[in-house]
């Protein structure tokens, strides 16, 4: 991205809101557009400013962090959405992923390493963790038909979500498929676009379901 990537916040604590706000202005990749004190107004924002990511707390007063992301995803799905949150709590984030955000960021955090997730989810290139993944494997169970959607998709693309499912970054999967990673995210990214998906966790759940993701893999996840 030439242009630099601009944020929204959205916290209801002012606190919080500011130490964002510094973090963010250390790089000048990241540019603050706008701030909202509760889930309405995130959404609002999102539509009036169209920022390129909404950090996006999940506990806000009248809509939460999570049907707000499910919305703003609804209406503007190229808006990237990381989750902000002083728990980690696997249920809300799994379930906040599974609405569409594409990543998930603990306050307490060193700035660098927020600084350096932001990047990769600008990049398309932070991997699914691999508790998420096997979270998915457990969650779901492989349908014993295909739905249409799966037959746009080539050899390769299948291949390649196999891979996202087990939780591999861009580079192992690079590695696996014997291809750089520029053509690993040309191949994701138009796995998104068919499938009309939003981030690694959708495109996991959705290759579980299809049955591509093998029982020795689940059995493995089981295990760990």
């Amino acid at each position: 991205m030439a242009e630099p990537c601009r944020i929204l916040i959205g916290d209801d604590h002012k606190h919080a809101r500011q130490a964002m706000r510094m973090i963010i202005e250390q790089d000048p990749f990241f540019e603050l557009v706008g701030e909202a004190q509760d889930g309405y107004e995130v959404v609002r924002l999102a539509a009036e400013l169209m920022p390129d990511m909404v950090l996006m707390d999940i506990n806000m007063p009248g809509l939460s962090g999570l049907e707000a992301t499910r919305m703003i995803k609804e209406a503007h799905p190229s808006i990237k959405i990381v989750m902000v949150t002083v728990s980690d709590d696997a249920s809300d984030l799994f379930e906040a992923l599974k609405k569409g955000a594409q990543g998930y960021l603990l306050k307490n955090l060193n700035p660098s390493i927020w600084l350096t997730y932001l990047r990769s989810i600008v990049a398309d290139e932070a991997p699914m963790p691999k508790e998420i993944a096997s979270r998915i494997l457990h969650e779901f169970t492989p349908s014993p038909t295909k739905t249409p959607a799966s037959t746009n998709l080539t050899s390769r693309e299948q291949e390649i979500l196999t891979h996202v499912a087990k939780g591999l970054s861009n580079r192992e999967i690079a590695s696996a498929c014997t291809i750089s990673e520029y053509t690993v995210k040309n191949h994701l990214k138009n796995i998104m676009q068919k499938l009309h998906l939003h981030n690694r966790v959708q495109l996991a759940r959705f290759a579980v379901e299809q049955g591509w993701v093998s029982q020795r893999f689940q059995g493995d996840s089981d295990e760990k």
